[in-house]
Order: structure tokens, then sequence, then C-alpha cells
């Protein structure tokens, strides 16, 4: 008997052993995935056990997917109709991709690598009391909807657009580069901060409570940038320690920098439509200001997902072609 059929018949029966986690039960079939697949279409759900490893090239999947507990999924040039959940410890890999419906990084998820790719909401998970930090790394992808972080690193960049609004709290840090977001943009409570370059923003952008600075534009201490970016409505920056620094922006709206420490650098050649509300600082923190030195946070630490990607390959082609 196939397997795929043999487990599909286990599930109906309620057969399935308690180490692993539950699959998806809106199918009348789950096709599971172990090893590497290519151009062919699964008619239901699509379920990558816990602790295995999926590798697709060209499939289409017309149901959900989901990667349970420490399971791997790397997808180039695929079309997934529906959702993607991934369970902690999990990993989804998508390049060249077509996600109908929305994608969801449980906490203590390993992480979510999307690259000229197309997707619904991006949901990562607080993690709570898991002991895995999660990452969220996007490149020249269309996100139809939201992302919504709670927690890791999460870096968008290359291109990427979302046509709704960017919210993250308590992350790693959150970093914007060269990008689009049609909606808001709220950065809350990042350990180390965030960084915006030659990006744009059509609504309003609120950066609060980050203990590792905030930098807009080119020549902080925080990441290298070419540029400076547009903002299409206010921009707030408070409460913020490790050093605020706005250079070679564009603002529509006003610039509201208070409560920060130290007091926020905002250069002369920022264009500013509305003004600028600024604490005021003493001339000693004037001087001491541009001798910050660059912080020593990896904020572009794609290896992660190099090297996820590259172990998950090949446990997937170790594991031969699947059963789809």
């Amino acid at each position: 008997m196939p397997r795929r059929t043999a487990i599909s018949l286990a599930l109906a029966a309620g057969l399935v052993t308690a180490g692993l986690a539950a699959a998806p039960a809106s199918a009348a079939l789950v096709t599971y995935c172990i090893g590497t697949g290519g151009a062919v279409t699964v008619p239901n759900d699509l379920y990558v056990p816990a602790g295995e490893s999926c590798s697709l090239e060209g499939t289409i999947v017309t149901g959900n997917v989901s990667v349970a507990n420490g399971g791997n999924l790397v997808i180039t040039g695929g079309n997934l109709a529906g959702s993607v959940n991934v369970a902690g410890n999990g990993y989804l890999d998508a390049s060249e991709t077509t996600i109908g419906g929305p994608v969801v990084l449980a906490a203590g998820g390993y992480g979510v690598y999307l690259k000229d790719a197309d997707s619904g909401n991006v949901t990562v998970r607080a993690k709570g009391t898991t002991a895995i930090d999660s990452f969220l790394f996007v490149e020249g992808t269309s996100i139809t909807g939201t992302v919504n972080a709670q927690a890791g690193e999460v870096r968008l960049d290359a291109n990427t657009e979302i046509s709704g609004n960017l919210t993250t709290n308590g992350t790693y840090y959150t970093d914007l580069h060269d990008s689009f977001v049609d909606g808001t943009v709220s950065v809350l409570n990042s350990a180390n901060g965030s960084v915006l370059c030659g990006s744009s923003v059509r609504g309003k952008t609120t950066f609060a409570g980050n203990l590792g600075g905030v930098q807009l534009g080119p020549n902080g201490s925080l990441d290298s940038c070419a540029s400076g970016g547009f903002f299409g409505k206010d921009v707030s920056i408070t409460s913020t320690t490790g050093g605020v620094t706005v250079d070679d922006n564009i603002i529509d709206g006003t610039l509201t920098a208070t409560g920060n420490n130290p007091v926020a650098q905002i250069a002369d050649n920022n264009r500013i439509r509305r003004g600028v509300t600024n604490d005021p600082a003493p001339a000693a923190a004037r001087a001491a200001a541009k001798s910050m030195a660059r912080s020593t946070v990896d904020r572009d630490d794609e290896s992660k997902a190099d090297s996820r990607r590259t172990a998950a390959v090949q446990e997937a082609t170790a594991a031969g072609a699947a059963d789809l």
C-alpha cells in the first residue's frame, strides 16, 4: 500500500501516534512530505512531520500547509494556495513561491525566510517560555496584508512591499531596508532597536521604548545605509535608549523625538514639512554624540537561514523522493 494512503487511513481511524504533532483535520486526506518533490499538484493539505525535512521545487499545494515541531519546509518556484503554519523549532524557506494565505510562526519557531515570493499576512508569535528566539527575513517579497512580529530578528529588505501595517513588539531588532509599507509602521520595545533606510512608509510611523537605539537614514551607529526614507505622515520616536539619529529623510508631517536618552540627533538635511519637537541637548552631549561606537549586534544574520536551509535540503535528499 502506498505510504500516503496508509497514513491517510491511519488518520481517519485516529491511530496517529502521540509523538507526532496533530496534523490538519480540515481535508479528507493529508499528504505527508518527507524527502524531495517536484512539479506535481498536491490536491489536499500538506504536512511535514516532526523532525523531518521536505524540499520541493515547482510543487502546487491546493490546501493548507503545516510544519510540525522541528520540521523543515524548503520550497522553490511553488504555489501554496492556503495558509502555512510552522510549529516550535520549525522552519519555512520559500523562494519564488506564491503563498495564498497567511504565514504563522509559532512561539519558539526557528524562523521564516521569504525571497522573491508573495504571501498573505505574516505573523511571528511571542517567544514566551521557549528557548528559541525566532527570525523573519524577507527579501523582494510582496505581502498582501500585515506583518506582525513579537519576537526575534526582523529584517525586511530588497524591495519588499507590505500592503498593510508593519507592527513589532519585543523583537531583538526590526529593520526595514529599501522597501515599502503602504500602511503604518510601529516598532516597540526592541532590545537592539530599529533601522529604516531607503524605504517609504505611507502611514504614521512610531518607535517607542526601543533599547538599542533608532536610526532613520545614513550616518547612524546601528547599520550601514545609502540613503534615508520617505514618510507620508507623522513620525514619533520616544523613550528610546542607545541613541537616535535622523538623517537625509523626507517627512510629510511632524517629527516628534522626545524622552530619548541621549537626545536625538536630527540632521539639517532632513526635509520635515510640519516641524520638529525634540528635547534640548546639553552642549557636552552634542559634542559626544557623533563619537558613538557602531553597534556590535549582527543585524543581518542570514547565516541562520543558510545553515538551516542547507541542512534541510541535505536531509530531504537523503530521505529520497516524497510520496506526493
